[in-house]
């Protein structure tokens, strides 16, 4: 038998691809490639890389798994990435300042300033101007989680809220389409035949089975409303039982759509609490986009976010009441 090929680099010198940089994506410029380890053919490869529009002192050895190629569907990952975080920044900036302290995690590269080709004059150009500035600071800063949610499942968030604070309302259990069976469609969609390599599967393989773990210890503790808890409390029993519609399933396997979408808003809070590494993060942070860009559309939205909603009888009603 042949021996195996080596290993083959994905990106090559002088191509230009996307490089994660904190929470953002940046184009960049392959400038070399060399194994991981020259003794193991299997250690795979790892990338110098100059990011356009910084100065080279910002060159940078990153792993493969960093790097994205130029396609339009990166980019327009890197541009909601970029407004996502420029949108926080202002908000940030918005509040009173308890203090006129430097921000944590200046340093000697905090001086660089971003080379720019072309600057316009007057208050557009001044936007620009405070733009770069702003994406310094996150381009420099500890990276964070934050999953961009489309509008259409923002809007699914705000009639969830509605019926179950306002019209008092629960979602019929076991839902129809429970968080474990989308996260399972969403696992066949994203590894279908020749869409990503070996590793890669495994990979989001890890990730569905993390977010089902999340979902299942978050949701008592994070993802209810208080209408919702007496409920809650119902599902446990039942699941504890050896006889039921809950009994031996779990909490992923009886709640649904529009809880998850509320574990997607929690994941920047929870993940903060880990001590996941900075390719874990960026790779949770892609994984949560493509999946929510996924499932805004049809024919997921239709499928896995018409939950039934039913008024509950007086008797949980009054005991809510009179459990606050």
């Amino acid at each position: 038998m042949a021996p195996a090929a080596a290993p083959e680099p994905q990106f090559k010198k002088d191509e230009k691809a996307l490089c994660f940089h904190h929470e953002l994506l940046y184009e960049a410029k392959v400038l070399e490639v060399q194994p991981v380890d020259e003794d193991d053919k299997k250690s795979g490869f790892q990338y110098k890389v100059h990011y356009k529009g910084w100065k080279n002192t910002w060159d940078d050895w990153v792993a493969e798994d960093r790097l994205r190629k130029l396609t339009q569907e990166n980019r327009e990952l890197a541009n909601s990435l970029r407004h996502e975080v420029l949108e926080a920044q202002r908000a940030a900036r918005a509040q009173p300042a308890p203090s006129k302290k430097k921000p944590v995690g200046s340093s000697v590269r905090g001086s660089e300033e971003r080379q720019m080709t072309t600057q316009n004059n007057g208050p557009r150009g001044q936007k620009r101007v405070r733009d770069q500035e702003l994406e310094k600071e996150v381009f420099q800063s500890r990276r964070a989680v934050r999953i961009m949610m489309p509008d259409r499942l923002k809007s699914l968030l705000v009639d969830d809220w509605e019926n179950i604070t306002k019209n008092l309302s629960l979602v019929q259990l076991p839902v129809k389409a429970s968080a474990a069976y989308i996260l399972d469609a969403y696992y066949e969609y994203a590894s279908a035949p020749g869409t990503r390599s070996s590793a890669e599967k495994d990979i989001l393989e890890e990730v569905i089975a993390g977010l089902k773990e999340y979902f299942n210890k978050a949701l008592g503790r994070l993802l209810l409303y208080r209408f919702e808890r007496e409920q809650f409390y119902e599902v446990l029993k039942g699941i504890e039982s050896s006889t039921g519609e809950y009994s031996g399933k779990s909490i992923a396997e009886i709640y649904g759509g529009e809880h998850l979408l509320r574990l997607f808003v929690s994941m920047p809070e929870l993940i903060a609490q880990t001590n996941m590494d900075t390719q874990a993060v960026n790779r949770l942070r892609e994984e949560l986009g493509f999946m929510t860009n996924w499932l805004q559309k049809e024919p997921q939205v239709s499928q896995f976010f018409k939950s039934d909603y039913v008024s509950p009888s007086q008797a949980y009603i009054d005991k809510v009441k009179t459990s606050t």
